[in-house]
């Protein structure tokens, strides 16, 4: 009797699932970006009906719903660039269900020659995962 608790016990507690806090979600995707692996973070942190939102009147990106539409997004601005020369992303920043990182990118865009990207980037998760991302910089 004691070995089928046991064993109930394991099956029951492998397929609870736990959600992450806001904390672990915001030190995850800043690990990720950390190395490149946006597209990576995007699948495993983002809801399938998360939003990406760019400033008014940006330039080229526009304002996105849906997983499948933020990662061809990150597609689209991957095949802007002819080289990625280096990038940083701050610690983040929590507040309520809420954080925020600064991101700097050195690079260079195909026909627009090499550049410095600065932005904020907001992001808003409810139950474990990223609802929305939103990005401030000069447009």
């Amino acid at each position: 009797m004691i070995n089928i608790f046991i064993h109930f016990k394991r099956i029951a507690m492998s397929t609870i699932e736990a959600t992450m806090t806001i904390q672990e979600v915001a030190n995850r995707l800043t690990a990720l970006c950390r190395q490149g692996k946006y597209e990576e973070a995007q699948k495993e942190l983002y809801s399938d009906d998360a939003e990406s939102l760019e400033p008014a009147g940006s330039p080229g990106l526009q304002s996105v719903k849906g997983l499948d539409a933020i990662i061809k997004k990150g597609h689209d601005f991957q095949s802007m660039v002819e080289a990625i020369h280096s990038g940083s992303v701050t610690d983040p920043i929590i507040a309520g269900n809420t954080f925020a990182v600064a991101a700097i990118l050195d690079l260079t865009m195909k026909g627009m020659g090499r550049l410095k990207m600065e932005e904020v980037a907001v992001y808003t998760v409810k139950d474990g995962k990223v609802i929305k991302e939103q990005f401030f910089y000069s447009v």
